[in-house]
């Protein structure tokens, strides 16, 4: 547990290569995310053993220091206070020519280890993680809002409350648009401004393919698509436009060519995938429900140990708009349960491993919210087998929500970003009681079974025996060299 997160900073900046070797900064739930100039001044092994420290992961774009819920933003922001303090002096003076010669390295990792598939996600991830606050806050506004709604109290609150969690989600197109032409390169507000067009109710006035347009169609889908064609567009007019035409006539041909297109095409089949997913998503649950639960329950820790379990956030929002909740995060959420469990198990049989036993303790708290990533990278990942026992438990309690969800009982939740407990006052479905007991009885399931498999499988044998009589402090009988005793006849 990080007590002190300038400490913590102070420790790991000189580790990452020092001020002059970190060209950015930023943070999600649980990781300090950083880019480097070059890669080869970080001491990981040095990393890893800071107490705080849970793990450190590479994807390539980044490289990702993990210190769990909480004291993450506070150590980023001592971070970022030592590392402005650090480049005011000489060191400055070399922080050109690093990262000049760590970008030829940098660039030939990133085309040596990333595929189109792991880039495309990683920037869906990093459009939307930004956005997981709004979303965590209305959602658990509009789960308060819906409780007062369900027990008739302070109805004159209420409307108050719905308003405050329903503005995000009415003008998330805007902020996806955005998020969506920085990270491809382009003016933020022209991406904006393009996907703004999508939630705008004049649109209801146009027709397109024989329809009439409806505001919000498309949803972060058709936002995405049109604030990804708005950045091509405009680096296509400020490559060819001499500078005096390319103040005027940049933003205006970004915002007709790209908001024409998604008026006229974007925003038609972007409504026409979101209403798929909505399909396919009910569908797969109420048909294949405990086969469905058990592969995405399954599943679910290694995307979120990679990283990627952040480009889901689309298909969520989606659903969300779509539906009022996603079916699909109270399954996914199975994995933290299982997470849990083998935890449990590895606490108990390793009774003697006192530093392990503490890590444990400060984790399981997270991990018990859905904020599994301090259990993964303290604990089960480096055991090895345990990480595959907890996919295990995960997909127990998957098929366990999959299986209700074939009989009739559907589960889903209102807002992304809270997970296991946390998830509880997002609940949705048919009626709170009825979902909250499956949903409570899949946490069990996954709890159960990920401490059963680890505790009989998920370590090898003899795994938390003491080296050692604890009061002798002399090796066991069995241990002991020399010949063993003559067996009786």
């Amino acid at each position: 547990m990080i007590k002190d997160p300038h400490a913590t900073a102070a420790a790991l900046l000189p580790l990452v290569g020092g001020p002059a070797n970190v060209t950015s900064v930023a943070h999600c739930m649980t990781r300090l995310r950083l880019g480097l100039a070059d890669r080869s001044r970080v001491d990981d092994e040095a990393l890893r053993a800071v107490p705080g420290v849970l793990g450190v992961v590479e994807d390539g774009a980044s490289y990702q220091v993990v210190l769990g819920p909480g004291v993450v933003g506070r150590v980023t922001a001592a971070f970022e206070a030592l590392l402005a303090a650090g480049r005011i002096g000489p060191a400055a003076d070399t922080a050109d020519a690093l990262a000049r010669r760590g970008a030829e390295l940098k660039a030939r990792q990133k085309a040596r280890n990333a595929t189109p598939l792991k880039t495309a996600l990683r920037r869906v991830a990093d459009i939307f993680v930004p956005l997981i606050p709004a979303l965590i806050g209305c959602g658990i506004v509009a789960g308060i809002a819906g409780l007062l709604t369900n027990l008739r109290w302070l109805p004159g609150l209420t409307p108050a409350l719905t308003a405050l969690s329903s503005a995000f989600m009415a003008l998330i197109a805007v902020f996806v648009g955005h998020n969506t032409a920085r990270e491809f390169g382009g003016t933020p507000v022209l991406g904006g401004a393009v996907a703004a067009v999508v939630v705008y109710p004049g649109v209801a006035k146009v027709t397109a393919f024989g329809t009439a347009l409806a505001p919000g169609q498309g949803g972060v889908l058709g936002a995405l698509a049109a604030a990804v064609l708005g950045t091509y567009v405009e680096k296509w007019c400020r490559a060819r436009l001499p500078g005096t035409l390319d103040v005027l006539l940049t933003p205006t041909l970004t915002v007709l060519v790209s908001g024409l297109l998604t008026l006229y095409v974007l925003m038609y089949a972007a409504g026409e995938v979101a209403t798929a997913i909505g399909t396919a998503a009910d569908w797969l649950l109420t048909t294949t429900g405990a086969l469905a639960g058990l592969i995405l329950g399954g599943l679910f820790l290694p995307l979120v140990m990679l990283g990627l379990h952040q480009a889901l956030i689309p298909i969520h929002t989606t659903l969300i708009e779509q539906q009022g909740h996603t079916v699909l995060l109270p399954v996914l959420a199975m994995a933290g349960a299982g997470q849990v469990g083998a935890a449990a198990a590895v606490y108990v049989r390793l009774r003697h491993d006192t530093s392990l036993r503490t890590t444990i303790r400060s984790a399981l708290p997270a991990g018990l919210l859905g904020v599994g990533e301090p259990l993964i990278y303290g604990v089960s990942l480096p055991l090895g087998r345990p990480f595959l026992t907890a996919c295990v438990g995960g997909a127990a309690g998957g098929a366990f929500v999959g299986l209700f969800a074939m009989l009739g009982t559907e589960v889903g939740a209102t807002a992304i970003g809270p997970s296991g407990w946390a998830l509880f006052p997002l609940l949705a479905g048919g009626g709170w009681a009825v979902t909250a007991g499956v949903y409570g009885g899949g946490l069990l399931t996954g709890y159960a079974v990920g401490f059963l498999v680890t505790y009989f499988f998920g370590l090898p044998d003899g795994a938390g025996r003491p080296v050692c009589d604890p009061e002798k402090h002399e090796p066991r009988p069995a241990d002991r060299p020399g010949p063993r005793p003559a067996s009786p006849r």
